[in-house]
């Protein structure tokens, strides 16, 4: 069974959604063009996501600059790994698709880094949002190119009044 809350932040409304032991599994942004997937039967529940709405008001408010929440995301043993890889990309950075190919060991696979980094349901917790082109473009983020823009002047400002 599955739980979910919205929260409304600057980058539009969130759903988050959480198993039964409160573990987010899925971080829905409001521009997504790709469906989520189909969890099932999922419930409203503001109380049991309450902790987790707060780490990500806290957040959008430039009071923290990391997620201390416990996670579950569902994917491929590839993907694991590159989302791992992605949290190693610290606030307010950002790494190219090849750099954070060659960071997880698989230097020639920036494309599937690529993909596996498109398909990271953990959005803003898992920051998906730091990886731009090669040339320091930004490039295609689930949650629109506005989204990935305000999330990364976010954590600049954010990082130099820190």
């Amino acid at each position: 069974m599955f739980y979910q809350d919205r929260l409304d932040t600057p980058i539009g409304v969130l759903t988050l959604i959480a198993d039964e032991d409160g573990a987010l599994v899925r971080v829905n942004l409001p521009q997504s063009r790709k469906p989520p997937p189909d969890l099932g039967p999922v419930h409203e529940d503001r109380a049991r996501l309450a902790p987790i709405c707060a780490q990500f008001a806290a957040y959008f408010a430039g009071e923290r600059f990391d997620f201390d929440l416990p996670t579950r995301p569902h994917g491929t043993p590839f993907q694991r790994e590159v989302w791992e890889g992605l949290l190693d990309i610290g606030y307010g950075r950002t790494a190219s698709y090849a750099e954070l190919a060659r960071s997880i060991g698989r230097p020639r696979a920036v494309r599937a880094v690529g993909a596996a980094n498109g398909a990271n349901p953990l959005s803003i917790i898992v920051p998906c949002h730091r990886v731009i082109g090669a040339d320091g473009s930004l490039t295609g983020y689930g949650g629109g190119m506005e989204a990935k823009q305000w999330l990364l002047e976010h954590e600049r400002r954010c990082m130099r009044a820190a």
